[in-house]
């Protein structure tokens, strides 16, 4: 060990120094100090910076000595304190550095002296690099608080608590550190950096750092021993232990979790372990984590151990050197030394002959406390907690009081006490400016030891287990001490220490400080604060808050004297409370009043201020003021109160004239969008609210009238319809008001079949709700609230909206009151209406015109509806005349063109017209130049000598309730301008709609057109001068009359009676007959015949009918509901006869015609009502035959159309009758028509009313495809309910192409027509069908063509077959030796391995794959065994000799050749040349004359062309066609070239047969450098490759059984030598194999005929039970029964049945689940949520809301899945996937907070998920969204991770697919420009050499290459 006398303070010592501030005076180096440190040098084995390790200092004597009186002065006397004072007081003798810590660590450096104090830190000597250890005391969301030796208080972020942030936690993110760190744990820390030196030493943070990697810095594995005590974090959770991280890449630790008693650990925790084993080749160090071990671990004397790597918190054997004056010198590990203050004792409460208790030479165990690398100091702690690895328990508080506490110690600096605390004392120490008021100069005279004080505790310093206190009078005074103490609305006094412009400075008796703000210095605004509150003056304060320890206070007398309960929460907030508060905001609508801790409440209104109408709340209050105020309200959870300067609300029982129904008046008080709040006139001061719905009775007046009301305008003639409290409910609508004593408010009041007037509360989906007076609401079902069924109440009726509802049904018990609403029972029977219309619109005007004089509203009264007035015309335009007044400003005249009169005016012109309507609110008058308007107005004036004598004619003229007829004049968008020829042409006014039919479409009306009205009002002021009349069309009437007799009837069967029609239904008409006798009209009983027109057309509500009774009512309890039957028709009537009875048809007989009205479509049936009880039903495949008719199903049958049919089958029980639309044929043939009518057996579930009759060899049917089959199994095609048939793979398309699948897909209608029905070995029907448009009856076009085509021929009969005939056929199966191939429906050929092909076939399945189109020739034809044997090599091919197909010479340029298109591709089409096997191309440039978008949409494969040849290649065998039509038209070979012979060229085809077996790859390489494959053969190969090596049971059994032979005979041949067990062996291999194959050609036989009937399926269920695809096809086929709720249980009985390990088969059913309570759920919502809800329990829980949510966006629920979305991201937070279909959400709605997700999700992600993300997000921006969200996206992320080439690629194809070539060009520059390894540049280069050639620019595919070369050669440079 060097000897520390020796040595110097080297160059880091300065700057050591200059950190703790020691002295004024710079070091300064000497040759000598540099001589010494070499020498040190020399001795060491590290360069590490001086520390005396209780050797020398570098200071001079004088500098100790005047160091050393500071520290005895200042010893531990609390250094905050005593540099305040310092602050204001003089300054003393001593040196004011801060040298209590440099004597310590300096002292005696050079002379070999032992130090005289221990080290300790404090604020000022703390620095940057210091390890220490401390305890944690407070774990928060962002950081850690950690209490560090000598009372100093530390911060970590959270960013500092690990190395590692990206594990993953189930639980909220904000709990992090508190899972992984518990307050009392000791931890070692290191300091990162401290606040400016500016700032006041309490003030100044220190942050600090628990990272591993810091504190473990210069370990390697070597440091690590067996034995050794090190800190690890954990790293993840295996199965058998823990893998740790020391803070070293390299290195790794595992925890066994085989230790009894040992805790479970969590992912991040810091925890301690023992090295027990160390494997250096995996670098792997295993730790033991039991506590008692790690307490007792003690770190071996190891030579050579080095400074950095001591740790805080160690544990070392140490000797005592010698005693200190406040601690002691210790040496450990060999050549290190340490030192221990006075409070790291073994006895915190040690007296004054503590020293003698440490000897030197003695061995203690002591734990390392603090280390400073800058000066090589160490701290020490022999506390018995510390060092068994606790942290010392506290058993006080601060504020705690103690009167007997003991005086163990007195020190120059301060005094130990002992403090009484339970269950053990405390030690508390009392600095000497603490210990009295005035300042003691010695305390050894005042305080002796074992003596009893009363002390009070100021604070606590957790890592000593010491408590700091306080001997001051002052101090225990006052109810508040520390900050805890202080409650809201505490009142205290306090004394001004300071008076600013912003408050008070206040201080309370305890020393706490608190402000007072400016506007609570006084109730009244204080200009000057120092001249009201004088410095140390004592006053009376009450607390208003305490927030972070920042006390408020207010001085207002109000508050401070205010006797009333303090609201200092929300939760104290109740309704009725009054309390103190004052004014903090002032709005229109209210004041924000505070309370106290910031509980804010708001006065919502000014009725609740008190203010008068109109007054202004800003005059009466002002900001600051004192105010008393009610609770009137308290939401706790939205933290909203709402207050009411009104102490007592007014009861509405204080005015008795208030009451439902009564009329009021009051003054608008406030306006809102929603409602208009008055101020209602009577005794008390009462407030109203009208809604904007209930200021007038049409919709858009009351919006008009809403943004027209101010405050303070008043309302006369409120009606009061609720009393809600001391709220009324009113409203202005006339409709209510002019019938107000007939509004009901109780059920007794409720007559049944009386018209009540009242308005719409509520609408649902199955009925509207109608409100009265009062909460007495009647409801008025779908069926009764609309006239046409079909109509949406939505979009019939609107919330507030005024109706008149027929009272149907009064129920007293049960409270309940059914309406009608339906206008043809409701209509108006006056011309109220519309007399409200002008009324409000009366209104309106006079609110536009309240700012203008009284002169200009004058302007109506110069106008009179009826009489002339002259104007001038100004303008002419194509709708009429404009014309002005003169001597009226601003008022224009309109002529419309129909009522010019045929005349022809010019601007200037000077006209005398008739009035016929003013608008007030636009100014505007409609006038009429009619002859026959303005003469009779001519003749009237003429016989009258005043207006009103005219009026009065007029008057006695027309009476009210006279009908007369009328002409249109003008059409306006609310009523309608008449005028009565009859009566001199008088104007009059109707309306166009009604209360009830306002929303609905208005019957349109033209100007001439004759209408019927009744008179309604004549004209007086209430009718604003107007002549109402009242329409026939909106009244429902026809034919009224005052006097409606009912005659006394015959009620009998037979007998004609007269009837009343009282309701009009969509397929009945009910009436009144008789005495009080109720009936109805059938649709049925109106026509003999049916017919198009509907049936009621020409009835009307109120017409009597003359109709005969044709039934009885049916016997029923409620004789309301007994109708009895009548009818109308004609031969009914006709009949004179007395009628018995007259029986309903009820007998069908196959085959009859009938017909009926439609009265229900759904998907798959009509249904018709064909009689009074029989109903009758279509199949939607007996309705057409065309797929385009089919398409169109429901469209073709609207409700209440006149179908007719024929009876198929009749069910007499249920009355319902099965019809088609075609005759049926008497014909053998037919099904189950074989000795009598049988029915379908197809399916033994089949109804016995599906019989099958109509089916027909030959007939021409409608189907729908209801399955592919794979491979070549064709179609299965429904043609009736139940009924199916099969579509071989040869009769799907006429002509032989690749793929006759292409276009069809399941679901689809089509056309078909019936081959053959036959029966199977099953006794099932078998149904043969074709889709070939070439048949007979299938298409007109095809007729001729079909007979003379050889390409549609299909041979049926193996007679039909010869050798060497040329055919064609599908591939059926493959196998080894050959393969088999489909010619027909009914043939089948072999074809052998030798005959595939003139080449080698090395693999038969892949060449040949099942569903190939393939050409051959006949070889052998066997009719006896049916066998036919055909070859596919093209020597043999049928046709023309192999030469000619090669042979071009029989083509020239210019030859017109037919053909039909091949295959149609993006570039051309290919063409096969007729009777030849040649193929040509015809380039997509020679299609057309004109430039052809698409392709595919102008040409399909199979079409007959004729083309142009344009050249022949014969060295590269192709040839290129032409089909423009000038080439036909020109025809001269020269002209017919193309322009372009290269683009032809290199586009050019080929020539190939097309019987060549390699025709399914057709080469077609040119310059472009593409191979084009044949597309028609990779979809049939697709679908059946998987089923190539299975022999189907479609081929005969003889070719199975040769098979087998000969596989057999090489067995056997084979075999010979072995034993009998081998072969038994043999033999069962051979039978499983056979079973495999007999059940995947079950299999197959399964899916070619699918389940039909439920016996079925529970076969297929009971087989396999796990199968989801089953139990889903079983739910399905239920549903399409319509048994909704036997789906249900078989989706129950899947889930018990499926094994509980098949989760996803279980998810699938879930799913299906989910589909089907979404569809047929009641409501849906919910029943899909409660099956939701059991999934989440039995399935992950990720899979379900996912699931779930996709069903939402199928069926486009937008809001459920944004709010299943926003419920997935709370539990699902750190899910990418989840993230990022919300955004996918946010875009697909355009919405445009997009930004805020994203940051939200940056948050809750892992950080490793963050480049997912953010690339995957720009990714949709890019597709769905903002093009510039997404490049600023990738932009942000390539900043961060620069070399990432993926992410280069993905923004490269992003912006490349967008196509904008500047920002493509400028980012591939970019990219190319990085310093990237050479194999990821080369992928920049090469990428961006691509999208240059794509572009076509060669300047730049050059451009890029010199720049890759430019690259290359600065590389190998």
């Amino acid at each position: 060990m060097v000897a520390p006398s020796k040595r110097v303070p080297s160059g880091k010592r300065n700057d050591s120094t200059k950190a703790f501030k020691s002295s004024k005076k710079p070091f300064k180096k000497t040759k000598d100090d540099v001589a010494a440190r070499s020498e040190a040098m020399a001795l060491q084995l590290e360069e590490v910076p001086d520390f005396p390790r209780g050797g020398g200092t570098s200071l001079s004597k004088k500098e100790r000595e005047k160091i050393h009186e500071e520290v005895d002065a200042e010893f531990d006397a609390g250094d905050e304190r005593v540099a305040k004072r310092s602050k204001g007081g003089k300054p003393k003798k001593r040196n004011t550095s801060d040298v209590d810590e440099l004597g310590s660590l300096f002292d005696g450096g050079l002379t070999g002296k032992r130090p005289r104090y221990a080290n300790k830190i404090t604020i000022k000597n703390i620095s940057a690099g210091m390890k220490l250890l401390g305890v944690v005391t407070e774990v928060n969301q962002k950081d850690i608080v950690v209490s560090l030796p000598g009372g100093l208080r530390g911060l970590v972020r959270a960013s500092e608590a690990l190395d590692f942030t990206d594990f993953g936690t189930e639980d909220d993110e904000n709990e992090l550190l508190r899972d992984i760190f518990s307050v009392g744990q000791l931890v070692p820390c290191i300091v990162l950096q401290l606040d400016d030196d500016k700032k006041e030493a309490g003030k100044r943070k220190i942050w600090l750092s628990l990272r591993l990697s810091l504190l473990h810095k210069g370990f390697s594995l070597d440091s690590f021993q067996s034995g050794m005590v090190v800190t690890a974090n954990v790293k993840s959770v295996e199965d058998h232990g823990y893998i740790l991280q020391f803070g070293m890449p390299s290195i790794t630790g595992f925890i066994k979790k085989s230790h009894e008693g040992t805790r479970e650990l969590k992912t991040g925790q810091l925890i301690q372990g023992v090295v027990t084993n160390i494997d250096k080749e995996r670098k792997i160090v295993s730790l033991s984590s039991d506590p008692d071990s790690v307490a007792k671990c003690v770190t071996k004397d190891l030579s050579g151990m080095s400074f950095d790597l001591l740790i805080p918190g160690m544990m070392v054997n140490a000797r005592v050197q010698s005693a200190l004056e406040n601690g002691l010198l210790l040496g450990f590990l060999m050549y290190f030394t340490g030192t221990v203050d006075l409070f790291h004792l073994q006895n915190p409460l040690c007296n004054k002959s503590w020293k003698d208790e440490y000897n030197p030479s003695k061995m203690v165990n002591a734990r390392i406390l603090f280390i400073d690398p800058s000066t090589r100091a160490v701290g020490l702690t022999l506390n018995p907690h510390l060092v068994g690895n606790k942290a010392p328990p506290l058993h006080v508080s601060s504020g705690d009081i103690f009167d007997e506490a003991k005086v163990v110690r007195v020190d120059k600096s301060g005094l130990l006490l002992e403090l009484p605390s339970k269950p053990v004392s405390t030690p508390a120490y009392v600095s000497t400016y603490d210990a009295a008021e005035d300042e003691v100069k010695k305390l050894e005279k005042k305080f002796k030891e074992g003596s009893r004080i009363r002390v009070r505790v100021l604070g606590l310093k957790q890592i000593e287990g010491l408590a700091i206190g306080t001997l001051k009078e002052s101090a225990f005074e006052g109810p508040a001490f520390t900050h805890s103490d202080v409650k809201p609305g505490m009142v205290t006094k306090g004394k001004v220490i300071s008076v600013d412009t912003f408050g008070a400075i206040v201080q309370f008796p305890g020393g706490l400080k608190a402000m007072c703000p400016l506007q609570h210095m006084s109730e009244f605004e204080v200009r000057k604060p120092r001249k009201k509150f004088k410095v140390g003056a004592e006053l009376i304060f009450r607390v208003l808050g305490c927030k972070s320890k920042r006390i408020t206070v207010t001085c207002k007398k109000t508050l401070v004297k205010s006797k009333l309960p303090i609201l200092s929460s929300y939760a104290d907030a109740t309704e009725g409370l009054v309390t103190h508060g004052w004014i903090t905001k002032i709005e229109k609508n209210g004041c924000f009043v505070r309370f106290y801790n910031g509980v804010q409440g708001f006065v919502a209104s000014r009725f609740e201020l008190g203010l008068e109408p109109g007054s202004d709340p800003a005059s009466v209050f002002h900001i600051g003021e004192v105010v008393k105020c009610r609770v009137t309200s308290a939401v706790h959870g939205t933290r909203r109160i709402n207050l009411s300067f009104m102490m007592k609300p007014t009861s509405v029982s204080e005015d008795d004239s208030i009451k439902l129904g009564s009329i009021v008046s009051g003054v608008i008080d406030s306006i809102t969008p929603q409602a208009v709040t008055v101020h209602v006139k009577s005794k008390g001061l009462l407030k109203g609210t009208i809604f904007a719905e209930h200021l007038a009775d049409h919709h858009d007046q009351a919006n008009l009238m809403i943004s027209l009301l101010r405050p303070g305008f008043e309302l006369d003639k409120l009606l009061v319809i609720d009393i809600e409290g001391n709220n009324l409910a009113l409203s202005s609508k006339y409709s209510l008001i002019k019938f107000a004593e007939e509004l009901p408010s109780d059920l007794s009041q409720l007559q049944p079949n009386s018209v009540v007037h009242g308005y719409v509360c509520n609408l649902i989906e199955n009925g509207c709700f109608v409100r009265f007076l009062g909460r007495l609401t009647g409801f008025a079902p779908r069926s009764k609230a609309i006239d046409e069924p079909r109509a949406g109440l939505s979009e019939s009726f609107f919330v507030g909206q005024s109706v008149r509802a027929n009272i149907v049904d009064v129920n007293q018990e049960k409270s309940r009151v059914t309406l009608s609403l339906k206008q043809s029972s409701c209509a108006s029977v006056d011309a109220s209406f519309v007399q409200e219309y002008f009324l409000t619109d009366e209104k309106i005007s006079n609110l536009q015109s309240s700012d203008t004089t009284e002169s200009e509203c004058r302007w109506v009264e110069k106008f009179s509806i009826g009489s002339l007035i002259k104007g001038t015309v100004q303008d002419k335009n194509d709708l009429g005349l404009v014309v002005n007044f003169d001597n009226i400003n601003n008022v224009l005249g309109f002529i419309p063109k129909y009522h010019l009169g045929g005349t022809s005016l010019e601007n200037g012109s000077v006209v005398q017209a008739l009035v016929l309507d003013i608008s007030r609110a636009e100014r505007l008058v409609d006038l009429s130049l009619r002859p026959e308007l303005i003469n009779s107005s001519a003749k009237e004036v003429s016989n009258s000598q005043s207006k009103k004598k005219r009026k009065r004619g007029i008057s006695k003229e027309l009476k009210v309730h006279q009908r007369v007829s009328a002409v249109v004049e003008i059409v306006k968008e609310q009523y309608l301008i008449l005028s009565i020829p009859e009566h001199n042409y008088t104007i009059g006014y109707a309306a166009v709609s009604d209360y009830n039919t306002q929303k609905l479409p208005v019957k349109q009306f033209s100007t001439g057109q004759s209408v019927v009205a009744s008179v309604e009002a004549l004209q007086t002021p209430l009718t604003s001068g107007r002549l109402l009349l009242l329409l026939d069309s909106v009244s429902g009437s026809s034919e009224t009359s005052s006097k409606r007799a009912k005659k006394k009837a015959n009620c009998e069967v037979g007998s004609v009676v007269q009837a009343e029609i009282t309701e009009i239904k969509p397929f009945e008409v009910r009436v009144n007959f008789g005495q009080s006798f109720r009936g109805r009209i059938h649709i049925t009983e109106v026509n003999d015949v049916g017919t198009n027109e509907e049936p009621f057309a020409k009835f009307r509500v109120g017409q009597s009918v003359s109709a005969r009774i044709v039934a009885k009512p049916c016997h029923t309890d409620n004789k309301k509901s007994q109708l009895w039957e009548l009818s109308v028709k004609p031969a009914i009537l006709r009949d004179s006869g007395e009628l018995t009875e007259v029986r309903e048809q009820l007998e069908f007989v196959s085959g009859e015609p009938v017909c009926g009205y439609v009265y229900k479509v759904d998907k798959e049936w009509v249904w018709l009502a064909i009689s009074r009880n029989v109903t009758a039903r279509i199949f939607i495949l007996d309705t057409a035959c065309e797929a385009r008719e089919l398409e169109e199903f429901e469209g073709r049958f609207p409700i209440g159309k006149a179908v007719s049919g024929y009876v198929l089958t009749y069910n007499k029980e249920k009355k319902t009758v099965r019809l088609v639309q075609r005759p049926l044929l008497n014909i053998q043939k037919s099904i189950g028509n074989d000795g009598g009518p049988k029915k379908d057996k197809l399916d033994s579930s089949i109804p016995s009313d599906d019989a099958t009759l109509f089916i027909h060899e030959g007939d021409i049917l409608g189907g729908r495809i209801s399955k592919i089959l794979p491979g070549v199994g064709g179609l299965r095609v429904q043609i009736g309910p139940y009924v199916f048939g099969r579509v071989h793979f040869t009769e799907i398309n006429d002509s032989w192409v690749s793929n006759p699948l292409d276009g069809l897909q399941e679901g689809q209608f089509v056309k078909c027509k019936v081959l053959e029905i036959s029966n199977s070995s099953k006794g099932t029907l078998q149904i043969e069908l074709s889709l070939r448009t070439s048949l007979d009856g299938m298409s007109s076009d095809h007729l001729s063509e079909a007979s003379s085509n050889n390409v549609f021929k299909r041979f049926e009969r193996i007679e039909d077959l010869s050798p060497d005939m040329g055919i064609e056929g599908y591939v059926k199966n493959t196998m080894s030796k050959g393969c088999f191939i489909m010619l027909s429906r009914t043939l089948d050929a072999k074809v052998l391995l030798s005959n595939l092909s003139d080449t080698f076939v090395k693999d038969p399945e892949n060449e040949f794959p099942v569903g190939k189109l393939v050409t051959g020739r006949v070889l052998n034809v066997e009719p006896l065994s049916k066998r036919v044997e055909v070859t596919l090599k093209k020597g043999n091919a049928g046709g023309p000799p192999k030469s000619e197909p090669y042979d071009l010479k029989q083509f020239h340029v210019g030859d017109i050749i037919s053909g039909r298109i091949k295959r149609v591709e993006a570039y051309g089409l290919f063409i096969e040349i007729d009777q030849t096997g040649m193929v040509g191309l015809c380039h997509k440039s020679q299609l057309s004359d004109d430039h052809i978008e698409d392709i595919h949409t102008r040409y399909e494969a199979g079409e007959s062309v004729t083309a142009k040849i344009l050249k022949l290649d014969e060295e590269r065998r192709r040839i290129s066609l032409g089909m423009k039509s000038s080439y036909f038209v020109n025809g001269d070979d020269d002209t017919a070239q193309p322009r372009s012979e290269e683009n032809a060229d290199e586009a050019s085809m080929e020539c190939d047969p097309i019987n060549d077996s390699k025709s399914g790859v057709l080469a077609a390489v040119g310059d472009f450098g593409f191979q084009e494959t044949n597309s028609g053969t990779s979809l049939a190969i697709a679908q059946v490759e998987s089923r190539a090596s299975i022999l189907p049971l479609e081929v005969d059994l003889d070719d199975i059984e040769e098979a087998d032979l000969d596989k057999n005979q090489n067995q056997k041949l084979q075999g010979a030598d072995k034993d009998e067990k081998s072969k038994r062996k043999e033999k069962q291999k051979d039978k499983e194999e056979r079973e495999k194959k007999i059940q995947a050609a079950e299999g197959r036989l399964l899916e070619n005929h699918a389940p039909e009937s439920a016996d079925e399926f529970e076969k297929m269920v009971r087989s396999s039970p796990n199968s989801s695809f089953v139990w889903i096809k079983y739910m399905a086929f239920m549903l399409s029964l319509a048994d909704i709720e036997k789906a249900r249980s078989i989706a129950e009985r899947a889930l018990r049945t499926i094994n509980i390990r098949e989760e996803e088969e279980k998810l699938n059913i879930w799913v299906a689940y989910f589909n089907l309570e979404n569809e047929h759920g009641s409501p849906p919502e919910e029943a899909v949520k409660k099956v939701f809800e059991r999934a989440r329990q039995y399935c992950d829980p990720k899979k379900v809301y996912n699931a779930l949510l996709g069903v939402y966006e199928r069926t486009e629920q937008y809001k459920l899945a944004d709010k299943l979305l926003d419920e997935m991201i709370k539990k699902f937070k750190q899910s990418c996937k989840v993230w990022l279909r919300k955004i996918q959400s946010y875009l697909k709605q355009d919405e445009e907070n997009i930004q805020s997700v994203v940051n939200r999700a940056l948050l809750c992600l892992p950080r490793h998920k963050h480049i997912k993300f953010i690339s995957q997000t720009a990714i949709l921006e890019f597709k769905c969204g903002v093009a510039d969200r997404g490049r600023s996206l990738f932009e942000g992320v390539l900043r961060e991770y620069p070399k990432r080439t993926d992410l280069w690629s993905v923004y490269l194809d992003q912006e490349i697919r967008l196509g904008e070539v500047d920002v493509i060009r400028s980012l591939f520059e970019r990219a190319i420009s990085l310093s990237l390894p050479p194999k990821k540049m080369k992928f920049l280069f090469k990428k961006f050499l691509e999208y240059e050639k794509s572009a076509g620019d060669e300047e730049r595919v050059e451009y890029v290459k010199q720049r890759a070369m430019e690259y290359a050669d600065s590389t190998l440079a």
